[in-house]
């Protein structure tokens, strides 16, 4: 499993088991793009509660703080992030070949201790879950995103990953306080074989907890089966698209965080917002047909160091 937290940020006011929160290889590139469904007819929207309107206000002062920081940059790096073949090969190992979580006792707690790696080996079929009190013009927005997402993956893993398609396997929750709260019998029916731990994580988020994302390895093959990332309708646009973004990228097999990832989503200081360039590089090397599910630090390294080299030359 894993979760995206807040640091210590202050506003002044009160199976295997994965916990987690560029240039295209265009190997589907001809493929018609899936175009979102229609919202069906009449959908009823409920009125949030007090405590969902409140977190919804607390998120958008955190946005607002991230960004007078200059964080939750969009731009995907540039001059001043520049990347080695070094930093790429070591980034990759810290976060797909160790954990940020692990069940221990029942509880998800942080281990960041080494795993095999991990990926999808069949097509990733999403599904989207909004709660009902999710605004209609919110869940647009969102579908448009988790749509334009999905085709990006498909281009860097060379999976298909569509929307909408039958026997989802992969899910997105957009729920609100109350709803994420009782979350609880639709992920063990959607994953019989989850662990207690996720969904007790789930269920009892703390508000430092922005968004989070588990995925299983039934077979306990390094191959996984399902996921579902849940993500907190109360956020502002830009930080839930953010979360929508980071989550699904480690559902797909990048399960850690590094302090010294750059420019990446998966560093916990929030510098970037979005999916970057380093990010992406990350994706195709986790993807590369080199590569295979269950592989250790030591049988992954040498390949890792050879397609580094290739993405980036020699140079770097």
């Amino acid at each position: 499993m894993r979760q995206r937290t807040l640091k210590n940020w202050s506003l002044g006011v009160a199976g295997a088991l994965l916990l987690a929160a560029c240039q295209p290889i265009g190997i589907l590139d001809n493929a018609p793009p899936p175009q979102p469904g229609p919202e069906p007819e009449g959908p009823v929207v409920t009125e949030p509660s007090a405590a969902s309107k409140s977190l919804e206000a607390y998120y958008g002062r955190i946005q607002q703080n991230f960004l007078t920081r200059g964080l939750l940059r969009v731009d995907g790096g540039g001059p001043d992030t520049p990347i080695t073949r070094r930093q790429l090969v070591e980034n990759f190992v810290r976060i797909a070949l160790f954990e940020e979580f692990s069940s221990v006792g029942g509880r998800m707690v942080r281990s960041g201790k080494s795993t095999r790696l991990h990926r999808w080996a069949q097509p990733i079929r999403m599904q989207i879950v909004f709660g009902d009190s999710v605004p209609l013009a919110k869940r647009a927005r969102d579908r448009r995103e988790i749509y334009a997402f999905a085709r990006r993956m498909t281009r860097l893993t060379g999976l298909p990953v569509t929307v909408g398609a039958p026997d989802p396997n992969f899910f997105v929750f957009i729920v609100n306080e109350d709803e994420r709260q009782v979350l609880g019998p639709k992920l063990r029916e959607i994953s019989p074989d989850v662990d207690s731990a996720a969904v007790d994580t789930v269920q009892d988020m703390r508000r430092s907890t922005l968004c989070l994302v588990f995925a299983v390895d039934g077979g306990e093959n390094g191959i996984y089966s399902r996921a579902a990332a849940v993500i907190r309708a109360e956020h502002p646009d830009l930080l839930r698209l953010s979360c929508i973004h980071e989550e699904i990228a480690q559902g797909l097999g990048l399960p850690n965080d590094s302090p010294l990832a750059r420019p990446s989503v998966f560093n916990d200081d929030e510098e970037f917002g979005l999916l970057t360039t380093h990010d992406e590089y990350l994706l195709r090397m986790l993807y590369d047909p080199r590569m295979r599910p269950g592989m250790t630090e030591a049988e992954a390294r040498p390949i890792a160091e050879q397609i580094a080299l290739e993405l980036l030359g020699a140079e770097s």
